[in-house]
């Protein structure tokens, strides 16, 4: 039912763009107010809505990372399930919070039987959802955020499939 949520909000942009340019209507042209039009607002994140997000790499592109969010006001919870083709996977939940566009999250996992845990930073929109990459700690020997990078690991919306079926 939530692809179908996506597509209306589809819909309703293109059917708000229709008005008269120089009609009263436009309210940066007669009040100096930022548009806020539907079509606007179609790249923010919905509030109380269900995400799923894929993202590819390696040869082939056969590495999959695959998340799946759950968005209610600011809080944010979901999986996250990094399946490289031939290396040891990661699977586990994220929790953490939504301000603006910005999640800021802890993955808890399981790897080899090893339980941890890692902060994730993520830039949401309505289309896709964009990571900051990790960087390994030389003081701690760990991974982290690389807080001084763009979020430039990107994942493309999916239809949540891949957790369905745990």
């Amino acid at each position: 039912m939530k692809p179908y949520l996506i597509i209306c909000a589809l819909a309703l942009a293109s059917c708000a763009g229709s008005g008269s340019k120089n009609g009263g209507d436009n309210l940066q042209a007669d009040s100096g107010k930022k548009d806020t039009s539907a079509a606007t607002k179609l790249n923010t994140p919905a509030q109380n809505m269900e995400y799923c997000f894929i993202h590819t790499d390696g040869k082939s592109a056969k590495d999959i990372t695959a998340i799946h969010l759950v968005i209610n006001a600011n809080k944010v919870s979901g999986d996250m399930n990094w399946l490289p083709k031939e290396k040891d996977r990661r699977k586990g939940t994220l929790s953490g919070s939504l301000e603006g566009d910005n999640i800021k999250a802890v993955w808890s996992f399981m790897q080899e039987g090893t339980k941890d845990t890692l902060a994730v930073e993520f830039k949401l929109s309505a289309q896709q959802l964009a990571q900051k990459p990790m960087i390994l700690s030389t003081k701690t020997g760990r991974e982290q955020v690389n807080t001084k990078a763009d979020y430039s690991v990107i994942y493309k919306l999916d239809n949540c499939e891949k957790f369905r079926s745990k």
